[in-house]
């Protein structure tokens, strides 16, 4: 996968950042910790621009997240509600679990998108509770924009920095990504074990 990330940014420039960057959002294991830094590292070289690399990455990222706001938009709470009341240990969750998550999100909303556009594994995940709580638009892309202007930018700046070793930025967050992954997993299987009907 690194050479062919590697491969379209050389061959397609900022078309190539934006692709990849939107497929990174629909398809998680596509990683930004290897594009972005790419990115930078040409920026770098003088064959892209900074700031136009930081833009389209951001483009892309936006992009590709809101795909999965209008999946949790259409499926929709209630459907989820009633999906949960016949399928809660599969969700661990029950309809009255889900009344409390969608609260939780009306107050803490904005910031666990903003948030959670900076943290591996979470940046994609975080647009579908969005999507469910039809939290609006110009929020959501407020909040969205920012948190991935913020994280294509130090990803982009990393791989200035590092020239020839833009690599080593994946390295470093790879482990990171790993851990959330397994800490959610292991959460999850957790709640699956122990749960019980309401």
């Amino acid at each position: 996968m690194f050479d062919w990330v590697v491969s379209t940014i050389e061959s397609w420039g900022y078309l190539g950042v934006l692709m990849l960057m939107v497929a990174e959002n629909v398809f998680p294991p596509i990683p930004s910790e290897v594009i972005m830094p790419l990115a930078g590292f040409l920026a770098g070289s003088g064959r892209l621009s900074l700031t136009m690399t930081i833009l389209v990455g951001t483009l892309g990222s936006v992009l590709g997240t809101l795909m999965w706001y209008y999946i949790g938009l259409w499926f929709g709470e209630e459907r989820l509600k009633r999906f949960a009341a016949r399928h809660g240990r599969l969700l661990t969750l029950s309809p009255s679990d889900i009344d409390a998550a969608h609260d939780w999100f009306q107050r803490h909303g904005a910031m666990a998108v903003f948030f959670g556009r900076m943290i591996p594994a979470i940046r994609t995940l975080i647009s579908v509770p969005a999507g469910l709580a039809r939290m609006p638009m110009w929020k959501f892309l407020l909040y969205t924009v920012i948190g991935s202007a913020l994280w294509t930018g130090v990803l982009t700046f990393a791989g200035l920095l590092l020239h020839e070793n833009y690599a080593l930025v994946a390295d470093w967050v790879d482990p990171l990504s790993k851990l959330v992954v397994i800490a959610v997993v292991a959460i999850y299987l957790y709640r699956v074990v122990t749960w019980k009907p309401h």
